[in-house]
């Protein structure tokens, strides 16, 4: 297979050509042309240049025209369901699924079912800061959400599954002031949010301020059920019920800022700097209820009161020049850090209500980078766009860990304090080639190198890792068919182990268990390697429609998969879960995606806009048993359904989606079985126009509120452990006035 794949890739490319080719050569001039006729043509084409450099593309026409695949969500999507953070928005996106509980988050953005990592998370095309979470980021804040199924050389190739990268808010054409104020309802609490955004421009300067702030109030209840139980017997030796419940408020402050100055030679230069700022409380409660089992359980009610603080910044930066003859240097900057805290105390009591256990956590980090990188373009020859380009960042990281149990130091033996230095240099080239009018292809070469060292305990940790990885992309617009055309790619990508898996300070369980484990790093760790192909067809209809069917396979070496092991450790032992290479796996899928006005389709019709995607995923993993070896996570399938109806005699828009994304099992190691019950979502909205500067937007969020399901299996010494999860999700209504000022 492994062969196969470029095989497969240059015969595409050879075949596409002999007949791009044939098809030209078929079509030889007519003889000689009217002067009449060379003059009309030449007014025409001046017309269309005209046309082209005053006019923006819409977001299915920046699709069709990229030669690596790109799909384009604007401020349209952005705003449809009204939603309250860009994790609600990308669930809804084609391919992409969403981890943790309805509503709740927490548990990642995937692309294509995979977990954690493979999918390239990015900022206006730099990765964000650790800690930084896109899933709670405003939707006001975002310009647009670019999505890319494949690699290209100039962003990093981190992304097996694919990259999303959010573009923060821009100051394109935008001349008016935009207030938007919002009040979000789960279960009577309110969560009001107020966003603004100021335009300005005088002379060769022009800005734009957003600005968000919003307070956030939740309740959650959740059940768990664990039982051990002897293989051979049946017999059941403990078994347990947790009932907890607790409530959050969080506050959150979000600004971004842009300025950008356009000098007498043409030259720009911009920079935009966001920041984030958010502070949480929350109070828990939970009760543990031991049916069986001869052990005295740590506690029968536990009561705990936490906050947290996170704040972090950065800076982007950009000049671009433009030199005779086509030349451009776009040479980029960027600056950043963050800095989080978070403390709790916890207080156990046994059956009779009497304090046992008094526990103090604290936890505090900060992080601080910089980067630098630039790219050159030129034409070159007939049909060849080339660009060559750097990025270095550098970054460093410092945490800070403090666990008192009943006063005494829980974790100090094994290292409390770390800190780590990241320093990442990649170098790329790149060529845009025009063949012919209807084939296009992308050639592309990176290099990435990554240094990791760190400090734990006073041990030094290293890690080093460099990749090659080039990649192709082409097109094909199909003769005879204007409105149709082939994609095909073949890529090399890799997935870098997480800093946490490399150097983490320990994670201590209070329940420490197989399902439970401590958790720990592992700093030989090496990167994950892919190879793989796309292919897509695509059929455009209208301005905005689109039809396409597409397929994918990665093959994937050096597999990074946790571990859990029962060990030796200060504190007896432990069950402790820690990441290792296990081998190979390779995943595959098939994704079909619809788009289109009814009016398009059915003269008459009333103005109806339907959306649909689905999405089928498969893979299995080198040296661990069926049924069920997938990559960790993947869910094997995932829908949207949606449409919006405009009503033609009053300004009313209506309108909604519905997400589905089926249970999940995956058998994650030799003794190890992972569950996730099926997660169904039903969004509805309401638009009512007031006038071009005034609308209302009521929204309903996840209105089936179904409780959200979990559970694990670890067998090993002839006893399973089993543990059984359910956390409730709620219904949300939202409403929104958006003025114009």
């Amino acid at each position: 297979m492994k062969k196969m794949i470029p095989l497969a890739c240059a015969a595409l490319l050879s075949g596409a050509a002999g007949y791009a080719f044939a098809q030209e050569a078929q079509d030889p001039p007519a003889g000689p042309v009217a002067p009449e006729a060379v003059a009309a043509d030449a007014a025409k084409n001046k017309l269309q240049s005209v046309m082209v450099t005053g006019t923006r593309a819409n977001d299915t026409e920046t699709r069709r025209n990229s030669t690596a695949g790109k799909m384009v969500f604007g401020r349209e999507e952005l705003d449809r369901n009204g939603d309250s953070n860009v994790g609600e928005i990308l669930k809804r996106l084609p391919g992409v699924t969403m981890g943790g509980a309805p509503g709740r988050g927490g548990g990642g953005v995937r692309m294509r079912g995979l977990g954690s990592g493979y999918t390239q998370m990015l900022v206006n095309g730099e990765r964000p800061p650790a800690g930084f979470s896109l899933e709670s980021l405003a939707p006001d804040q975002v310009e647009r959400i670019e999505i890319m199924r494949g690699p290209v050389a100039e962003f990093s190739t981190r992304a097996i599954a694919g990259t999303i990268n959010i573009v923060l808010r821009e100051g394109y054409q935008q001349k008016d002031i935009q207030l938007r104020v919002t009040d979000s309802i789960e279960q009577g609490l309110h969560s009001p949010d107020v966003s603004l955004t100021v335009p300005g421009k005088i002379g060769g300067v022009s800005w734009l301020l957003n600005a968000s702030v919003g307070v956030r109030r939740e309740h959650d209840e959740s059940f768990s059920f664990d039982q051990d139980v002897v293989t051979a017997t049946g017999e059941v030796q403990k078994e347990q019920e947790v009932f907890g419940m607790g409530d959050r408020r969080s506050t959150r402050l979000h600004l971004g800022p842009r300025l950008s100055y356009k000098f007498d030679n043409g030259d720009t230069l911009t920079y935009q700097q966001f920041l984030m700022h958010g502070k949480t409380d929350s109070t828990t409660e939970s009760a543990l209820v031991q049916n069986i089992g001869e052990v005295v359980p740590e506690y029968a009610l536990s009561q705990s009161v936490s906050d947290s603080s996170q704040t972090f910044t950065r800076g982007f930066g950009n000049w671009v020049h433009k030199f005779e003859g086509g030349g451009k240097v776009d040479v980029k900057f960027g600056v950043g850090g963050g800095r989080s805290k978070s403390d709790s105390e916890r207080f156990h009591y046994n059956a009779a209500g009497q304090l046992t256990d008094r526990f103090v956590d604290g936890d505090k980090s900060s992080s601080a980078s910089a980067s630098f990188g630039g790219k050159y373009t030129r034409p070159a020859g007939e049909g060849h766009n080339l660009a060559a380009g750097w990025d270095v960042e550098g970054g460093t990281r410092e945490q800070t860990r403090v666990s008192l149990g009943n006063g005494l130091p829980q974790f100090e033996d094994s290292g409390s304090d770390l800190s780590a230095d990241t320093r990442r240099i990649a170098a790329f080239i790149q060529d845009e080639w025009d063949i012919t009018q209807r084939w296009s292809a992308y050639f592309g070469l990176r290099w990435e190198g990554i240094r990791t060292t760190s400090t734990r305990a006073g041990e030094a940790v290293e890690n080093n890792t460099s990749v090659f990885s080039p990649v192709l992309h082409t097109v094909w617009r199909i003769p005879g068919f204007e409105r149709d055309q082939v994609r095909a790619s073949y890529t090399h990508s890799y997935k870098a182990p997480d800093l946490n898996d490399l150097i983490a300070a320990p994670t201590f369980s209070r329940l420490n268990s197989a399902t439970r484990p401590d958790r720990i790093g592992n700093p030989d760790l090496k990167p994950e390697l892919a190879k793989g192909i796309d292919l897509a067809y695509e059929h455009y209809l209208g301005r905005n429609g689109i039809l396409s069917a597409s397929a994918f396979v990665r093959n994937i070496d050096n597999l990074m998969r946790r571990e859990v092991t029962l060990r030796q450790t200060p504190l007896g032992p432990r069950w402790v879960s820690s990441p290792a290479n296990i081998g190979s796996a390779r995943t595959s899928g098939i994704e079909l995606e619809a788009k289109f006005q009814l009016e398009e389709l059915m003269e008459g019709a009333p103005s109806i806009d339907l959306r649909a995607n689905y999405s089928r995923f498969w893979s299995d993993v080198e040296g661990i048993p069926g049924p069920d070896n997938r990559l960790d996570q993947q869910a094997a399938q995932t829908a949207n359904v949606g449409m919006d109806y405009r009503m033609k005699d009053l300004p009313l828009t209506l309108g909604g989606g519905f997400n589905w994304t089926p249970a999940t099992h995956v058998q994650t190691s030799l003794t190890e079985r992972v569950t996730t019950g099926p997660k169904r979502q039903l969004d509805l909205y309401g638009l009512w126009k007031f006038s071009n500067d005034l609308q209302l937007r009521i929204a309903g969020n996840n209105l089936l509120g179904e409780d959200y399901e979990t559970g694990r299996v670890v067998t090993t010494g002839g006893l399973a452990q089993m543990s059984f999860g359910e956390a409730r999700s709620y219904r949300t209504v939202s409403v929104k006035l958006e003025m114009k000022l």
